[in-house]
Formats: structure tokens, sequence, C-alpha cells
């Protein structure tokens, strides 16, 4: 009798805690979204420039769009009219900083931060949704020619694929945050 009673509990237990874990929203890494559900089209008018690196807006706006198209559910539209949000953003500043030298003391490894002010607001309820002030994301990368390096702009025109790199990662942490509720 008493080996059937710790089987009935055991039983019990395993169903109430299998019953509470259905509801705890699991969902794969990176596809998840706790948006309303009535946003299906969102709109990622340009980011704005306040830095002296060429083109950065454009090409950290474009990213953030195909990353929002990469996740499937949404309709991304490059303005901020007929949609149901709208996600927009500033660069603020992007800093270089020497984090490895050469035996000449000369900059051979540089940590690249970009930050960007962010704000994903619903154009239904006119409310934001998710926003950061000062989201920064960082990356380390190897120089071949330190002394153009120090400037940010010369940094980019002698690695070109930086920037598109530095974008693209930029990008996948902001839809990230915004989707995934981080």
């Amino acid at each position: 009798m008493a080996n059937f009673t710790r089987r009935l509990v055991l039983t019990a237990f395993s169903a109430a805690s299998l019953a509470g874990m259905s509801g705890c929203g699991y969902s794969l890494s990176g596809r998840g979204s706790f948006l309303p559900a009535y946003i299906k089209v969102i709109g990622v008018p340009t980011f704005t420039n306040a830095t002296t690196v060429y083109d950065v807006e454009r090409r950290v706006s474009e990213r953030v769009r195909t990353e929002l198209i990469g996740r499937g559910k949404y309709t991304v539209k490059p303005e901020a009219t007929g949609v149901d949000a709208v996600l927009s953003g500033e660069i603020l500043s992007i800093t270089l900083v020497p984090t490895a030298m050469t035996d000449q003391r000369q900059a051979s490894r540089y940590a690249l931060t970009l930050t960007a002010r962010i704000e994903f607001k619903d154009t239904k309820t006119d409310k934001v949704i998710w926003s950061n002030s000062a989201m920064q994301f960082r990356e380390e990368y190897e120089v071949t020619n330190a002394a153009s390096a120090a400037d940010v702009s010369a940094f980019f025109g002698q690695d070109a694929n930086a920037l598109d790199r530095v974008a693209q990662e930029f990008a996948r942490s902001v839809v990230s945050a915004i989707l995934e509720a981080f």
C-alpha cells in the first residue's frame, strides 16, 4: 500500500511539474518573441548618425532590417509610416581603444565600441515597448597598419569589412534584445 501511495504522489508531482513547464514560454534561442500579436509590420527608418564615420547609419539600419526579416514573422519597411511598430535609432559614438601591442609598441589589436540610442515603439498604442539610451556593442579587431587605425574613419577605410561585421553583430544584438525581451 505504501508503494502504491508513493507512486501516486510521484505521478501527481510529475504531472504537475510538466503542466507548469508547458506554459513557461520556452522557445528556441533567437526565435522567440514577446511582442504583441498584432505587430506584423515593423518600420526601420535609417538611423541618424552623430559620429564622423561615413555611412555607418545606412549600414546599421540595413542590417537591422535584414535581421528582422530573417526572423520570418515580420514585414519590414524602411519608413515610419503605415507600420505597426517603429524601430528608430541614433548612432551616438564609435570609439577605438588599443588592447594589444607589438614589440615596437604599436597597437596591433583594437576594441571597437559602438554606442547607440535605440527605441522600439508600438504605433497603435503610441507606447515605447523597448528602449536603450546607450546600447553598446564591443568587438576586437586585429590591424595591420596601426598608425592609421587610431582614427575610426581610417580604421574602417583600412578594413572595409569591419564596418559590415560591426553592423551585422550590432543588428543581431538589437533585434534579439527587442524580440526576446532581454
